[in-house]
């Protein structure tokens, strides 16, 4: 701690900061340890690439071993030197904690070498050069003229370990989720940014013990339905031939897929649950399905222990096994992934009246999980499109997954196609949030409106408030909610596309990037009045106007259905046009 004070006072002595580069010029090299990671590497490559975007200059990248002694340095990566000058240890590889710092004239960027020194570099990037990755297609970058330093010593490192920003366009660009420390994702991912952690399935039930190979033969392996077996139903989860067939499955599925932290063995996503006398002895014994649930995991998770260890069964407290067990723990090598689908996403989920039985959950599992994972929903999973003013929650919401020891948080949003309510918006706060939840969500959201959507800024953070402004105490909001939603108004509606009109005109002779990201904005307005006012969109070719859109894009309206089928949909049950066949949505 008193190393970079003395050098600070020295810097200020001698009147003069440490300048990285001035007018074009700079004393400075990229020094990368000798040991390297891949990430590290690209963190000190991309270092370069940035730098010379911002000052015209490109510092040269030298292993540690041939460094000049009249050169100045950034060292990128754990440095033995400048470790015992600071009384620093080595920190474990799989660290995601960083620290960038002065050490006299050189800088120093450490951290884990999986993925803390790449954090590191980033946020030097993002701190001090005014870097921003926003989304796939834009990354923010400011030319300086110059840039020095008298003293720097900032070091950070997340509450949740596993962060999954679960939209589209951002999981599917590697580099984005670097850039922004999101960390998780499905499958587990090698790259050259540190790799995804995955996390195997999700309901699994019907994948372990499949209806189609054992309802025929085996019949009692299914819940008992109003005394009948039926294969759509779960698992009879107190059979013991079960049990024996998810142990061997599961055994051979990390056998196969080696690369996963954690791997499902969770109930399918429906709520027959076997209602049998043993089934049902059991869940008397400990309070509940979930302790029925709980007591079936732990003899899976106790075979695959004795194997592998190091891995870990997941499985969900979700709908029917939300309510924690009593008398039963989940294993040390269980992961407990409960999940807030009931929950009303208006009001963070600590200061909603209904959201009170989900703490008293959140709360009583992390008394008896020792591994919390949470699964969380950001989406109006029934009308993609539409306005979800739901920004004033995210980030007290994180805040209370993080005080109940949360070590993964999987943040659902609009998965299936581009297009979503401000989806490259979210994304980018959502990782912003899920490192640091104490960060301003508004003031993120300013940052990013007005660097994302240039002359019609303005009028997009007009109408971005105005959304907000729908929501109050009384008005809640969930998953499923439809366009006639108490939080939506006529008045609203008309408000809003008079603002929205402005910003499509003042995008008028931008770029097609540009007026594409808008119109985006602008197709959340038209498809509300759209679902609100059928008849008068049709006239005044709003319907043809979004369906040209949505088709031309792919853009999906609601979960599990195409963009034809929406509009398949649409017409005949809105307009009474027969446009073709269509599977109706599922109102949820």
């Amino acid at each position: 701690m008193l190393l970079p004070l003395v050098m600070c006072g020295l810097a200020l002595l001698v009147g003069c900061e440490n300048r990285l580069f001035s007018d074009g010029q700079s004393q400075y090299c990229i020094a990368l340890c000798a040991d390297a990671s891949p990430s590290e590497q690209t963190a000190a490559s991309e270092l370069q690439s940035y730098i010379e975007q911002i000052a015209g200059i490109t510092l040269p990248i030298k292993p540690s071993g041939e460094l000049l002694p009249d050169e100045r340095h950034i060292f990128i990566g754990f440095n033995e030197e400048y470790a015992s000058q600071r009384g620093v240890a080595r920190p474990d590889d799989e660290s995601q904690q960083y620290t960038y710092c002065n050490v006299g004239r050189n800088l120093w960027i450490y951290g884990g070498k999986r993925w803390g020194t790449m954090y590191g570099v980033y946020s030097f990037l993002e701190n001090e050069l005014g870097v921003r990755w926003y989304s796939p297609d834009y990354t923010k970058v400011v030319p300086h003229n110059e840039w020095g330093f008298r003293s720097l010593n900032h070091s950070e490192s997340p509450d949740i370990m596993f962060r999954f920003n679960d939209a589209f366009a951002a999981e599917r660009d590697y580099a984005w989720m670097g850039h922004n420390k999101c960390n998780s994702i499905w499958s587990s991912v090698k790259n050259n940014y540190g790799g995804l952690v995955g996390f195997w399935g999700g309901h699994t039930f019907a994948y372990f013990v499949p209806s189609k190979e054992f309802f025929a033969t085996h019949p009692e392996y299914f819940a008992l339905r109003d005394g009948e077996r039926v294969p759509y139903g779960q698992l009879c989860l107190s059979n013991p031939e079960v049990i024996e067939i998810c142990k061997e499955r599961m055994i051979k599925v990390i056998a196969d897929n080696p690369d996963y932290w954690v791997y499902s063995l969770s109930q399918d996503d429906h709520q027959f649950m076997c209602q049998c006398e043993k089934c049902r002895a059991i869940e008397e014994q400990y309070g509940g399905h979930s302790g029925l649930l709980i007591w079936f995991v732990n003899q899976v998770a106790d075979a695959v222990k004795t194997l592998y260890p190091n891995k870990y069964i997941s499985t969900f407290a979700y709908q029917y096994t939300r309510k924690a067990p009593e008398g039963i723990s989940p294993r040390d090598n269980v992961v407990i992934r409960l999940c807030s689908i009931e929950c009303c996403f208006a009001h963070p989920m600590e200061q909603c009246e209904h959201n009170e039985s989900f703490i008293r959950d959140i709360k009583a599992w992390s008394e008896l999980a020792s591994r919390l994972y949470i699964w969380d929903y950001v989406v109006n999973f029934r009308q993609y499109i539409a306005p979800c003013p739901n920004f004033d929650a995210l980030a007290a919401n994180i805040r209370t997954f993080q005080k109940y020891n949360t070590i993964g948080l999987h943040e659902e949003g609009q998965y299936e196609s581009v297009g979503g309510a401000f989806a490259d918006l979210k994304s980018w706060v959502l990782a912003k949030l899920m490192w640091n939840p104490n960060l301003d969500t508004m003031a993120l959201v300013e940052e990013f409106i007005a660097d994302y959507y240039g002359p019609a800024a303005p009028y997009v953070q007009q109408y971005f408030d105005l959304c907000q402004g729908l929501i109050d105490a009384d008005k809640h909001m969930g998953l499923f909610f439809l366009e006639d939603s108490p939080i939506y108004t006529d008045e609203f509606v008309a408000e809003a596309r008079k603002i929205l009109s402005a910003a499509v005109a003042a995008v008028e002779g931008e770029s097609e990037q540009m007026r594409h990201r808008v119109d985006l904005v602008n197709l959340q307005i038209l498809y509300l009045y759209m679902m609100r006012q059928p008849q008068e969109a049709l006239a005044d070719g709003t319907c043809d106007y979004v369906f040209d859109f949505i088709r031309r894009h792919k853009i999906m309206a609601i979960e599990w259905n195409s963009v034809e089928n929406f509009i398949n949909w649409y017409s005949d049950r809105y307009l009474g046009i027969k446009r073709g066949d269509y599977r109706v949505p599922i109102d949820r």
